[in-house]
């Protein structure tokens, strides 16, 4: 495996894209190269390496899975059973939802749960206190009609974990998977990462200055509530190591039959840059014929990216500390990896030309718990905007991530599909839904379904 090219590719991209601090690594036929540029921190600058440590932020659900995984093998947890068979004080909006959700509902994000609730650092931040708040989640569809991304249910399948086991979720976590796996870097909670070299994250603002992202990540002082879903840290080292263990390397903790369940496709996705479809936990993509798995995550300042290519005992791992840039950054070295190390190289996806009509039925705003979508359209070109929603921000006593303008948006050539073309979006895909009477009703981003509230008028 050539190491030289991929440092210069990652120096080029990183440089290029304005990212402080970058760590990536590939495995291949069991070789592991290392590459990494940067610094962990402009003000008290350190080189980043190997085993610097980021925020996985949503990758963090890919263990969270594996370690329901292994309660299932163990006999501990059914699949289809109820969520409230293990979590019986369970309860939502509504009533006849709240009994039909199953785990594997949570697992493969079809369980109708609106994306997250806002930790406002108020009374019970535990999982035992998220889901007391559940009632006040909205429902966007009833258990198993749609896959549509939910921290939440990933922050309730984390509240199995601790009613199985009986122990603390990050306790359970360790015990199921961290220790037995080796990932001596992979942790949780701001007293074990501020022990280790980590990279601080940063937002570019409107002016082009880099600003240091306060809180880390989506670490919260007090908020253990997110854990499930987003709340560890880890290095390019560790998460190669995970990635190795996914591919069959940990029969003694969990048998290879669950491991390649994971990987079978439970719902399919419409038009997404995540995949065709949700196997259990993991975003599944075709690859020129090769099958992928894998996960992203996006905290304060921070982006992660794991894909795994099971049939060439490939993976890569691409972790960079800059918000917008760091997707982009993270998109491109995995496209590089994928096209010098296995040959694929993933095909352009086209728009096709802007249509006045076509874009009147789409305009509007569209919104989940947390954050706003509005589509515009000057004429010329549709485009899309998304953002913390103003009243949440003004009422934070913390920063949060800057929003990302407007950005030209195509359609494709299915009608109610679409493509984000420039911008820190650039490349995502996602659709439109309709009603029985062919109004749009709601927009698909990054697999969250966003509900219209308000048409252009």
């Amino acid at each position: 495996m050539s190491q030289d090219k991929l440092s210069e590719f990652v120096k080029a991209q990183a440089t290029e894209l304005g990212v402080p601090g970058v760590a990536v690594g590939v495995l291949l036929d069991g070789q592991e190269i290392h590459v990494s540029h940067g610094v962990t921190s402009l003000s008290n600058p350190l080189p980043v390496d190997e085993k610097t440590l980021f925020p996985l932020a949503s990758v963090s659900k890919t263990f969270t899975a594996t370690a329901l995984m292994r309660l299932v093998a163990e006999g501990k947890v059914d699949l289809d059973a109820p969520v409230r068979r293990y979590v019986p004080e369970l309860k939502l909006a509504d009533e006849q939802a709240a009994a039909q959700i199953t785990v594997l509902n949570l697992l493969n994000h079809t369980a109708g749960l609106d994306w997250n609730l806002i930790d406002d650092g108020e009374g019970d931040r535990s999982l035992a206190g998220l889901v007391a708040k559940l009632p006040e989640l909205p429902l966007i569809a009833p258990p198993g009609a749609r896959a549509s991304y939910s921290q939440a249910g990933y922050n309730l399948a984390g509240r199995i974990i601790e009613k199985v086991t009986g122990l603390p979720f990050e306790q359970a976590m360790a015990s199921l998977v961290l220790e037995p796996v080796g990932l001596s870097d992979t942790v949780y909670g701001l007293a074990e990462v501020m022990v280790r070299k980590f990279a601080v994250g940063y937002n570019r603002g409107d002016d082009g200055e880099l600003r240091a992202a306060r809180p880390w990540g989506a670490f919260k002082e007090g908020a253990r509530g997110d854990n499930p879903g987003g709340g560890l840290a880890s290095s390019a080292s560790d998460l190669l190591r995970w990635a190795r263990f996914q591919l069959g390397d940990g029969e003694s903790v969990l048998r290879t039959a669950e491991l390649h369940r994971m990987r079978e496709q439970t719902v399919e996705l419409r038009a997404s840059t995540l995949g065709d479809g949700f196997g259990i936990c993991w975003f599944l993509r075709d690859l020129d014929g090769l099958h992928s798995i894998g996960h992203g995550g996006s905290g304060n300042g921070q982006f992660a990216e794991l894909l795994i290519v099971p049939e060439r005992n490939f993976a890569v791992v691409s972790l960079a500390n800059v918000g917008p840039d760091g997707y982009p950054f993270n998109q491109s070295v995995v496209r590089w990896a994928l096209e010098h190390y296995l040959g694929v190289v993933e095909k352009a996806v086209e728009p096709i030309p802007y249509d006045e009509a076509q874009a009147q039925q789409v305009v509007g705003r569209y919104e989940i718990d947390a954050m706003n979508l509005d589509l515009a359209t000057d004429g010329t070109r549709l485009t899309l905007a998304v953002g913390i929603k103003p009243e949440i921000r003004e009422a934070s006593d913390e920063e949060m991530p800057p929003d990302y303008p407007a950005a030209a948006i195509g359609f494709l050539p299915d009608g109610d599909e679409y493509i984000v073309t420039e911008g820190g979006l650039e490349g995502q895909r996602g659709y439109f839904s309709r009603d029985d009477n062919g109004t749009v009703t709601g927009v698909d981003l990054a697999g969250r379904l966003f509900n219209r509230v308000a048409q252009a008028s």
